[in-house]
């Protein structure tokens, strides 16, 4: 970061922040925003807490929530005074929960089963310190896919490559992936796995970033 640019957006508290999370995309936002941040991924077993909150009748937002807790949790038990920041994104439609795909053959189920339809986004974030959480935000998108193709998928597939399965959806609005929908309600960062705005407010308001 260069001076001119650090001096305009970085706050006076030198605040360690960190990333729970592995995803790129989500560091990449991040980074452009211009917070300097650390990702440290969580390693936790997302799998087992969805099957056991779905089980115990939890909603899809508060799966994204508790994932995003758990994340930002445990890596705050090694990273004491950080602002750690735990994020989550969920797709529901019409009640089946997809996660992301497993290859090309699971992103092409996921095309096909979303086709036509409208399905909901769900992205939680949360920030603790020292193991205490101190805010949260959940926010969800719509988004109504074209009725596409099975040749136009294969297409797409070929087009996109592995960055298809990387995402819950098998898309990217933000690239080739905004040809696929023929409308979306919503935040945009929502939909790209992260409530942006709402945390850098929060952000600011701990003196990590300029006001």
């Amino acid at each position: 970061m260069t001076d001119a640019k650090e001096q305009l957006l970085r706050g006076p508290a030198p605040v360690p922040v960190i990333l729970a999370s592995a995803s790129r995309a989500r560091a990449a936002m991040l980074e452009q925003a211009g917070l300097d941040c650390i990702r440290q991924p969580a390693n936790v077993d997302e799998d087992e807490v969805k099957r056991s909150l779905r089980a115990a009748g939890a909603d899809v937002a508060s799966v994204a929530q508790a994932l995003a807790v758990l994340k930002a949790e445990t890596v705050s038990r090694r990273q004491p005074g950080a602002l750690v920041i735990g994020a989550d994104q969920m797709l529901d439609c019409d009640g089946v929960w997809f996660d992301k795909a497993d290859g090309r053959d699971g992103a092409r189920s996921t095309l096909h089963a979303l086709r036509g339809r409208d399905h909901r986004l769900i992205s939680a974030a949360v920030v603790v310190r020292d193991g205490a959480r101190i805010w949260q935000h959940t926010d969800s998108a719509v988004l109504s896919m074209r009725r596409l193709t099975d040749d136009y998928v294969e297409r797409y597939l070929d087009s996109l490559g592995e960055a298809a399965w990387s995402s819950v959806g098998a898309y990217q609005l933000e690239g080739l992936g905004a040809q696929l929908f023929r409308r979306v309600e919503g935040d945009f960062f929502t939909v790209l796995g992260l409530p942006l705005l709402p945390l850098l407010d929060f952000l600011r308001a701990q003196r990590v970033l300029a006001e």
